[in-house]
């Protein structure tokens, strides 16, 4: 069963070519979640000025890999509270959030965000809502790091199993 989930982990070069890497997962596109405007651009969203966050929409076969697993994986690769900051990058663009299309997959989540919680003095900064909104990023966004090895990235290249 093909299902959709839209995480935000800090700066969307780095999440993309992390989940690229593992089975079941079939598409994945960059791109803006949960803002106030139509078809934000990165200047904007960036400086803040849509509130937007950057996000991964990621297309997964469920028989394959399930939501449960993806987001082991997600914690994995983020500090989960840390307040509108993942790395370098600092702003309300770059903050963590699980977004979710349907009821079904929120008694999922609410398990796995309270099994993290357990681990933490602090409350965590992961927003758990609805998709209110998604647009793609620009082209030059999509699959970055794959375009431009060099690049920054706030994700440790250890967790990388096809390098950077």
């Amino acid at each position: 069963m093909i299902k959709t989930i839209y995480l935000a982990g800090g700066c969307f070069w780095g999440v993309q070519h992390y989940f690229d890497q593992f089975d079941g997962i079939l598409k994945t596109t960059v791109g803006y979640a949960n803002g106030n405007s139509e078809n934000p651009k990165y200047k904007d969203v960036n400086a803040g000025l849509t509130g937007h966050a950057e996000t991964l929409e990621i297309q997964y076969d469920d028989n394959v890999i399930s939501l449960s697993k993806i987001l082991d994986l997600y914690f994995d690769i983020i500090n989960p509270v840390s307040v509108n900051q993942q790395g370098e990058d600092i702003g309300i663009s770059y903050r963590t959030g699980i977004y979710y299309l349907g009821e079904t997959d929120l008694k999922t989540i609410q398990t796995k965000y309270n099994e993290i919680q357990e681990k933490y003095d602090l409350a965590l900064a992961v927003e758990v809502e609805p998709l209110r909104n998604f647009f793609n990023a620009e082209e030059y966004h999509q699959k970055y790091l794959d375009k431009n090895p060099g690049a920054y990235c706030h994700i440790p290249a250890s967790k990388f199993k096809k390098g950077l």
